[in-house]
């Protein structure tokens, strides 16, 4: 199967009571026709919580089909396009598979866009309260998709452009270090030893970088230090 675009999505802000500043753009609709990609997203989609979302490493966000049916089984309920907050629902790609620092062209050469992987999605409360207000079990949930470490990439925009729905997405770059999507959500999230592994990234993100080597640091001093020998 080709890789492509299924639904491009878009969001603005509304009130909702569960939200943690009172206010959400996780809610997104699908748009149709040609939509123009800037440095900090998709035409039309508005953040709310600009301490914690938006900005150019955080300007996409992709959601691959085949994990929203992985969910849909867990859940037993079907789920939309978009239903994650994702701006790009994709098909035929596995994006928790790639490494940080993959580039994707998405459409064609001259209109299209080029995408770089360079962060993760970490699930908080206002994912939970979606969920919930859609009609699914919000149980637990953050610690649910957290387990699963499908957690889809955000993507910071290289080149602008356009795009519509069934555009198709190549790979035109690997780094080649082996550090996955899923590997960095899990040093993050799940397994915090696994952080040292994040250093091996050419332009890490300095957020990252300093978590990272911050742990290597607490571990250093938590050795017991050697006297020497005399």
């Amino acid at each position: 199967m080709t890789a492509r675009v299924l639904t491009i999505s878009v969001g603005s802000p509304q009130d909702k009571e569960w939200a943690g500043i009172g206010r959400t753009s996780i809610d997104k609709t699908a748009v149709a026709g040609r939509v123009r990609v800037h440095e900090l997203g998709i035409e039309g989609d508005q953040v709310s919580d600009t301490l914690h979302h938006g900005g150019p490493d955080q300007a996409v966000y992709a959601f691959a089909r085949e994990d929203l049916d992985f969910w849909e089984r867990e859940l037993g309920r079907p789920i939309r396009d978009g239903q994650f907050g994702e701006n790009l629902t994709t098909v035929g790609i596995d994006l928790n598979a790639l490494e940080i620092g993959t580039r994707l062209r998405v459409g064609d050469e001259v209109d299209g866009v080029l995408l770089e992987v360079v962060y993760v999605r970490t699930p908080c409360n206002d994912f939970k309260g979606w969920m919930g207000e859609s009609g699914y079990d919000p149980r637990a949930w953050v610690k649910r998709f957290a387990a699963a470490a499908r957690p889809g990439p955000y993507l910071r925009v290289l080149e602008t452009g356009t795009i519509e729905a069934g555009a198709p997405i190549e790979v035109v770059h690997r780094p080649g270090h082996g550090v996955s999507v899923s590997d960095m959500f899990v040093a993050l999230n799940t397994d915090r030893s696994r952080l040292p592994e994040l250093l091996v990234i050419d332009g890490l993100l300095p957020k990252v970088r300093m978590k990272a080597e911050d742990f290597v640091r607490q571990v250093a001093a938590s050795l017991p230090s050697v006297d020497p020998v005399a």
